[in-house]
């Protein structure tokens, strides 16, 4: 029997954020079923950070987040962040979803189709109607970001087990017990930080569903245009956000921006689906897509009203949620864990109350 303070399942960027932000006040263990962190949905980023991406929530989580993410804060020397910038085209259809995204962005300039195609030449003029770039749009080392957490939580004296899925989780008197990979942990707060698989730890401890549904979303790897340097471009992104693409190590990361429910898996693309979304890429741009180097999918998980799931379980105590981060997961972490931490130790929320209010989990029952 290992008894801590805090049992973390999951040891994604949520988990090991939290654990990395308890690390110094409570004694924390980390429990993970692959045989590394991160291996799922937060190896498989986009790895932007959009300050305009998601809701009002979603957006005050973001601005919170920024600072840690510029500077490092706590846990690098350097900040996480690096150039890009996003541009956001829109065809005659897409018009209303370009006016709606901009009426609550921030700094998000409207440009003509032909300052768009001087950013990313490959793209047809005559099929922008209108255009805005997020100049403050940029790149997250999200390897690095997840393992100054990993090194943060490690030593403050958290201990990481991998091949270690939960077997059983029980509430007995006042702490759980869960087993997993063959150890008991005892502790009086459980983190569910299991990602699409959040809702089925959640009914393993006897503790009421949020209705959480993991959406699958894929990408492919293009060889850059002949003839063209696309380390400065932006990311793109169609206003109705049909597909996107951004650079990536010399070359074009595609997405068709598939939102497919599934059941939590080792998500893997659909081709039928990958090859709808690149033609809408090419049909967008002036480039046919002659070659595809390799292609792969993660899960983005929502609830309902598409905000992360963050606080007490009103049915059962002890039992805390992280989870429901959607595609926001990364670049909202810092301000998540952080959070996380605060109401495990009873601390403060450094957040906005109503912010809190919006991450309750209570509000889903």
């Amino acid at each position: 029997m290992t008894t801590c303070d805090v049992i973390v399942i999951g040891g994604g960027i949520a988990g090991i954020g939290a654990a990395a932000h308890l690390g110094t006040d409570a004694k924390v263990v980390v429990l993970e079923t692959e045989d590394a962190p991160g291996k799922h949905s937060t190896g498989r980023s986009a790895a932007i950070f959009i300050r305009n991406y998601g809701n009002a929530t979603l957006r005050a989580l973001n601005a919170a987040s920024e600072p840690v993410l510029a500077s490092g804060g706590d846990f690098g020397e350097e900040g996480f962040l690096s150039p890009r910038g996003e541009l956001m085209i829109a065809t005659e259809s897409e018009l209303d979803a370009i006016d709606a995204y901009l009426a609550g962005a921030d700094d998000m300039p409207r440009i003509t189709p032909r300052e768009a195609v001087e950013m990313v030449p490959i793209l047809r003029e005559d099929a922008i109607a209108a255009a805005a770039i997020e100049r403050h749009a940029r790149d997250i080392d999200v390897d690095r970001l997840l393992q100054s957490f990993l090194r943060s939580a490690r030593h403050a004296g958290t201990t990481f087990h991998p091949k270690a899925p939960a077997q059983s989780i029980v509430r007995d008197g006042a702490t759980w017990r869960v087993t997993a990979g063959g150890e008991t942990f005892e502790a009086p707060i459980v983190i569910n930080a299991a990602g699409a698989w959040a809702d089925k730890v959640a009914e393993m401890a006897g503790v009421a569903r949020v209705g959480l549904q993991p959406m699958r979303r894929s990408a492919a790897i293009l060889p850059a245009p002949d003839g063209h340097d696309v380390s400065r471009w932006p990311a793109v992104v169609s206003a109705s956000e049909s597909w996107y693409a951004k650079p990536e190590a010399g070359k074009l990361m595609v997405s068709p921006a598939d939102e497919d429910p599934v059941d939590p898996h080792d998500a893997w693309p659909d081709d039928m689906v990958m090859a709808e979304g690149l033609h809408r890429y090419e049909t967008a741009t002036t480039v046919p897509v002659t070659r595809v180097e390799r292609t792969w999918a993660g899960l983005r998980n929502f609830v309902p009203d598409r905000t992360p799931v963050v606080g007490f379980a009103p049915d059962a105590a002890g039992f805390f949620w992280l989870a429901g981060q959607g595609g926001y997961g990364i670049q909202t972490s810092p301000a998540l864990s952080r959070l996380a931490a605060d109401l495990c130790l009873s601390r403060k929320p450094a957040l906005d109350d109503a912010v809190v209010a919006a991450l309750d989990p209570a509000r889903l029952s």
